[in-house]
């Protein structure tokens, strides 16, 4: 076993290198660690080979309540499939060592795939992989990354192809789990969320957790509705539909969905209807009319728009790719041209 490995010797089918350094949030190096290096024998299938690598032997962590050490060196950059950056905490004050930027920029070069959790958006930047990119990072530094980058704002993520950002700490869960929906499918997604005691996909964004003058109650009305329209989906429904079942107006439904979700209520509807053809698909059925009709997206025809246009894949090829006897995942790309 290699340092800061997690698993043993052999043929990898997804490396990842998780970059340590000082002042690195100990949270969502804790994530990294949960989500990819893990064993997960339940799955059934080869995991992540997930490797620690710092720049320095001894690596102070944020609050400098302890050190970490043991770890690869920055060597292991150069064969990882993901590489995930360390955090900033300044970016202001603290800029990240040259040797890091390097290895970043190398793994970039090369095609790699680059990850980032909260201000780790600040270390792409600074290495230069974010020029003409969409990406996010935490809210209260967004003034700061605008003057840099094309920021995406309200959002807990951003995919944007092999450059992935994180709005925060606890974003970090959901663009790891999004990760491995990426690369397993939404079934194993789904199996390592439920382990982790956390939602496979959180609805909104941001907006809900900036500061704001006068605190504001969450309203949480909407979640017998989201239940009872879940046990729908495959019936027509309409925003007119929804907003009876709440005995709200349409105008007031769309406010609380803006305010507690983030999201219209169409989009949503649209959401929770393509994850139930995805694991539909996944689970091999081949009937795309049966899909559509199952999970409301109308035809065969809707169901490879919609499809297309939430993962980048057809039916065929996503059922191809995550669907039983499917092979053993690699780094995956979002698109497919059949």
């Amino acid at each position: 076993m290699s340092p800061g490995s997690s698993q043993p010797d052999r043929a990898p089918t997804h490396r990842i290198a998780v970059i340590v350094d000082d002042g690195s949030n100990p949270f969502e190096l804790g994530v990294a660690t949960e989500l990819f290096g893990l064993r997960r024998p339940e799955l059934d299938r080869p995991w992540y080979d997930c490797t620690l690598c710092a720049p320095t032997p001894q690596i102070r962590m944020h609050g400098g309540l302890f050190t970490l050490s043991g770890v690869a060196g920055l060597d292991a950059v150069s064969a990882a499939d993901t590489v995930i950056v360390p955090n900033r905490p300044d970016p202001l004050v603290t800029p990240p060592p040259p040797s890091v930027l390097a290895a970043i920029r190398a793994a970039g070069d090369r095609g790699a795939r680059l990850v980032s959790f909260c201000t780790g958006a600040f270390t792409l930047a600074a290495a230069g992989v974010l020029d003409g990119r969409r990406a996010t990072t935490h809210w209260r530094w967004a003034e700061l990354f605008t003057r840099r980058v094309q920021l995406v704002p309200d959002v807990l993520f951003v995919d944007d192809g092999d450059v992935c950002t994180a709005a925060g700490s606890a974003a970090a869960l959901d663009l790891g789990l999004h990760l491995i929906r990426r690369d397993h499918g939404a079934e194993i997604a789904n199996v390592v969320s439920r382990r982790l005691v956390f939602a496979a996909h959180r609805d909104g964004g941001q907006r809900q957790f900036v500061e704001r003058p006068v605190p504001i109650v969450p309203d949480t009305s909407l979640a017998p509705l989201l239940d009872w329209a879940r046990q729908r989906l495959d019936r027509p429904m309409a925003i007119a539909d929804l907003a009876s079942q709440a005995a709200v107006s349409p105008a007031t439904l769309h406010r609380r969905f803006r305010a507690e979700l983030g999201a219209t209520p169409l989009s949503w509807l649209t959401a929770e209807r393509v994850a139930l053809a995805c694991r539909l698909l996944e689970r091999g059925e081949r009937r795309l009319d049966l899909v559509a009709r199952s999970s409301g997206l109308g035809t065969a025809a809707g169901l490879r728009v919609a499809l297309r246009r939430h993962t980048g894949l057809t039916p065929t090829a996503y059922r191809r790719q995550f669907g039983p006897g499917r092979p053993a995942p690699g780094l995956t790309g979002p698109a497919d041209s059949h």
